[in-house]
């Protein structure tokens, strides 16, 4: 099996040295946990290290990702223009409104297959061999019902693992929650479940990651402190934050 970087400091270490290559993770957690810069930083260490990225945004403007992370020195545009990340903005087709993006959804409303054909049509260009989707959320606000929010994402899962590529699907939960997805279903069709917890304990607030599930790999079963700083996010050890 090929494992590939996931550019996480300290994460690596925790599932035998890398994310499986070709599969779907899920990136779950409450407001505030690092899930954006998590998939950020996945993306960007891919394309500084040989592997382009796809970054399909449904929920935070592009121009706002690029500008916050600016402050872990990842210049994201100069990556787009290198050919080496390609930010697609699903932020407002649901609504009808042209995007200023060179790359976008059709102002029409949100179509899953065009969503489907504009990814497919994005990895070839470029040669993508990682996508971040972001979020499960914010695509399940464009339709209906929550069956039909499981078919999408049930179709979307099996497409990306068609085309080879290693995928991360951010979802958003409130802290204390028993799912580790909003609809139920993601947790299952992913081969992976990172799940990022804000914890307040007294006047102090940690940040924690457990990996949940991690198929066809022996991983760390602990809670483990997560530090953001100006390189972006690093996993400690248990033992290096506590006494153990």
């Amino acid at each position: 099996m090929n494992r590939i970087k996931s550019g996480i400091g300290g994460f690596d270490t925790l599932i035998e040295g890398g994310l499986p290559e070709g599969r779907s993770f899920l990136v779950s957690g409450g407001t505030g946990t690092g899930k954006t810069i998590f998939a950020t930083q996945f993306i960007v260490n891919g394309a500084q290290d040989g592997e382009p990225g796809i970054y399909l945004t449904l929920d935070e403007r592009p121009e706002l990702i690029r500008e916050d992370m600016l402050r872990f020195g990842w210049n994201i545009r100069q990556l787009e223009d290198e050919g080496k990340i390609q930010i697609i903005d699903g932020t407002i087709a649901k609504v009808g409104i042209p995007s200023d993006e060179e790359f976008s959804l059709p102002a029409t409303g949100f179509d899953l297959d065009k969503v489907l054909l504009e990814l497919m049509r994005a990895i070839k260009k470029i040669k993508a061999k990682r996508v971040v989707i972001d979020s499960i959320p914010a695509l399940g606000m464009n339709f209906e019902n929550e069956h039909d929010v499981r078919k999408a994402v049930l179709k979307m899962v099996y497409l990306l693992s068609r085309a080879g590529v290693t995928t991360l699907l951010t979802t958003e939960t409130s802290e204390g929650s028993k799912q580790f997805g909003k609809y139920g279903v993601e947790e299952f069709v992913s081969d992976g479940v990172i799940v990022l917890h804000y914890m307040g304990i007294g006047t102090q607030s940690n940040r924690t990651l457990h990996i949940r599930k991690m198929r066809a790999t022996k991983h760390s079963e602990d809670l483990h402190p997560i530090e953001i700083n100006e390189q972006g996010i690093n996993i400690h050890k248990v033992e290096e934050d506590y006494d153990v």
